[in-house]
């Protein structure tokens, strides 16, 4: 089963609308996947679920525990000042060090507002996952001013289904 993260702990978010879309793409291509979202993480994890107290917290936990049986990965990264939200890194922080995404496979959709597309956060988030051992796929579709290119919560921009489509089918043969 695929996990697809939403990269965000913002309620009502873009990210999620955007997770949701992929999901139905990779139902139609017959795989399974699961979404995740930053924003259902326990609100006191930073300062009990991570360092010391690594493995202490039982909900931080579960939502760990729901990551590691992971295989593959689809990682909705929006852009938030330059690079990916601060929870997704903390998030990342606390999972269990290297194991949790050594030799795993994921794929990055960047998002934003702007004309940038997610581009420099997808860098920074291509790195870290180079650092703890896992494979990004190289197409990384940038949906730049995401805003603009929805209407009721749907993807309007063909280029854009397109490319979150080749990429589904990428991801599924990596």
């Amino acid at each position: 089963m695929i996990k697809i993260i939403v990269g965000t702990n913002r309620k009502n978010s873009v990210s999620k609308t955007i997770a949701e879309l992929y999901q139905s793409i990779l139902t139609e291509k017959g795989e399974q996947s699961e979404i995740m979202e930053l924003e259902d993480l326990p609100s006191d994890f930073i300062e009990n679920a991570l360092y010391e107290n690594n493995g202490k917290h039982d909900l931080y936990n579960e939502f760990h525990d729901q990551l590691v049986d992971g295989k593959k990965f689809v990682f909705i990264v929006p852009e938030y000042n330059g690079s990916f939200p601060g929870i997704l890194k903390t998030f990342i922080d606390g999972m269990t060090y290297p194991n949790t995404f050594r030799n795993k496979k994921c794929a990055l959709v960047g998002i934003s507002s702007g004309i940038g597309g997610g581009g420099i956060a997808m860098s920074h988030l291509t790195d870290i996952f180079h650092y703890l051992g896992m494979h990004v796929l190289a197409l990384k579709p940038k949906l730049a001013k995401i805003e603009q290119n929805m209407s009721d919560n749907l993807l309007t921009n063909r280029l854009y289904m397109d490319l979150l489509q080749t990429q589904a089918d990428m991801l599924l043969e990596f």
